[in-house]
């Protein structure tokens, strides 16, 4: 499989591409101290994938990408980030996958839901996940997963709210699609995390990237937060730790949502 893959692999420090894995975000943690930054872990393949809130998925064999890499930002003085600028690795990520996904498909309505789905015509077509890296019990890097749906059929979607690239009208096999979108992906994360190690952590200019392509900010929505409360409001904005801001329709003030489904609402 050395030659497969060929616009990523030139956009990667190193890139493994695997026939099949269990999950590439878990092989990439743990391989994490050997490699450098921007190493990939990718696959066709993936049998024990891992979405937000610890849900488990598998999809067809040859028809999604699962792909992981691995940010071990620096500032310019060799430092590394704030931790607590961190929280921006998935947020950032899922602008350059929706920039990506987009590039794909032009005419079509790409849109990012926050905190990282990329949805098309509001139906999902790839997700993020976010995973710490730590040496000697102290944060050393972050490893972003994506997975991406290419030529899933209509029947074999993981949801009714999915959708793939290749029933949105995208041309070519799930190896060329995956190609295209992933170097794609990897270029747009590379410049918005150079933008923030340059920034030394200053987050602000990185929010009003994200923040207008988030299509979630002005909308009515349902958050269900991990106690089970759901709370009903309106989307305002992002905080500078890339947290969602709601006004409730039952509190008086905002609140800054860090973890938890969100659902837009069409008639509330």
């Amino acid at each position: 499989m050395s030659g497969s893959f060929p616009l990523s692999r030139a956009q990667a420090e190193e890139f493994d591409l695997r026939e099949t894995t269990g999950s590439t975000n878990a092989d990439l943690v743990a391989a994490a101290p050997e490699r450098s930054d921007f190493a990939v872990i990718a696959s066709l393949a993936q049998t024990a994938g891992r979405g937000r809130l610890d849900r488990v998925w598998e999809a067809p064999a040859g028809q999604m990408l699962a792909a992981s890499v691995l940010l071990r930002t620096r500032t310019e003085s060799g430092a590394p980030l704030p931790v607590e600028s961190w929280g921006w690795y998935p947020l950032i990520a899922g602008a350059a996958l929706r920039a990506a996904v987009a590039d794909v498909l032009p005419d079509r309505e790409v849109t990012l839901k926050w905190p990282n789905d990329v949805l098309v015509a509001g139906r999902k077509v790839s997700g993020l996940l976010a995973d710490l890296v730590t040496v000697d019990g102290r944060p050393d890097a972050v490893v972003v997963g994506s997975g991406i749906d290419l030529t899933i059929a209509e029947a074999d979607l993981p949801t009714p709210t999915s959708t793939s690239l290749a029933l949105e009208g995208a041309a070519g096999s799930a190896e060329q699609l995956g190609d295209r979108v992933f170097a794609a992906y990897l270029e747009n994360l590379r410049a918005l995390v150079e933008r923030l190690a340059r920034s030394g952590g200053d987050t602000s200019g990185i929010r009003d990237t994200v923040a207008a392509v988030c299509d979630t900010i002005g909308r009515r929505v349902r958050v269900e937060l991990p106690d089970g409360t759901d709370r009903f409001g309106t989307a305002t904005g992002l905080d500078a730790a890339g947290r969602l801001l709601v006004l409730a329709d039952d509190l008086p003030d905002e609140i800054a949502v860090a973890a938890g489904d969100v659902t837009h609402l069409r008639y509330e």
